[in-house]
């Protein structure tokens, strides 16, 4: 296991946090979650026709809600150390291999979560693309699933301004500032304006096709890919648009 220990000779340690998801089969739900997800579309005054658009819009969400799905990719990135590790889930025991700065690791969901949690306290800053509704609620809700206690309080105050460490920042908040902007930007509409590579993003039903056909690494490597550019999004943000009460606290 990569472990991400404390440098006496770095102030501040910051990880770049990005996961892939993958529904669960409907008829493998509960059948109270199903029900709990489609009962107000069987009582509505709708027809047929509507009720089956509802239904596969259900369906169609299942991947991003941590209820349904599970974690399939964790990638991490050090921006101090500048080194980074994916924990993917894969059907190949033991597998592991190195691409650039960052060393992949087969796991299951499981020791995927206690990786995530054994390192994450030894960091100050946390920073993800829409973490705040997406990533840290699949990491929090999963774990409760699994039986595994988070060992940090990332940050859970919205705003950064009003933040103590660790901190996190979602890049989408604060890009968007906190919701905004009529359009809240994608990933890839970011890194396209600020020049940034980025061909390696995922949807949902990508990740679902892909996972089917056993691409485990190909979804793994689009994961590493994400955290990529979200640092080098971040790097943009911290130059121009980081709060001044933010700098300072980390200068430390």
């Amino acid at each position: 296991m990569l472990r991400w220990t404390t440098d006496s000779n770095i102030n501040m340690a910051t990880l770049i946090i990005d996961i892939e998801t993958k529904a669960e089969q409907w008829k493998d739900l509960p059948g109270i979650t199903r029900s709990s997800l489609t009962q107000w579309i069987d009582r509505g005054d709708f027809t047929e026709v509507e009720k089956q658009k509802k239904r596969d819009n259900v369906l169609s969400r299942l991947a991003l809600s941590p209820f349904t799905a599970s974690i399939i990719s964790l990638a991490v990135y050090d921006v101090e150390r500048k080194t980074g590790a994916v924990y993917y889930v894969s059907d190949t025991l033991n597998e592991s291999f190195v691409v650039d700065d960052f060393t992949f690791k087969q796991r299951t969901e499981t020791e995927i979560l206690e990786d995530f949690w054994e390192g994450a306290h030894s960091y100050d800053i946390f920073v993800t693309f829409n973490g705040r509704t997406f990533a840290l609620p699949f990491l929090h809700h999963r774990s409760v699933m699994k039986g595994i206690k988070p060992t940090v309080d990332i940050a859970r105050q919205r705003y950064l301004t009003r933040q103590s460490m660790p901190y996190h920042v979602d890049l989408l908040d604060e890009l968007s500032f906190y919701g905004n902007m009529n359009h809240r930007p994608s990933l890839q509409l970011l890194c396209g304006a600020y020049n940034i590579d980025n061909a390696s993003l995922l949807a949902g039903d990508e990740v679902a096709e892909a996972f089917e056909e056993k691409r485990f690494r190909y979804i793994a490597e689009k994961n590493m890919g994400d955290v990529q550019a979200i640092n080098k999004l971040y790097e943009k943000w911290k130059k121009y648009l980081a709060p001044r009460s933010f700098l300072n606290s980390i200068e430390i």
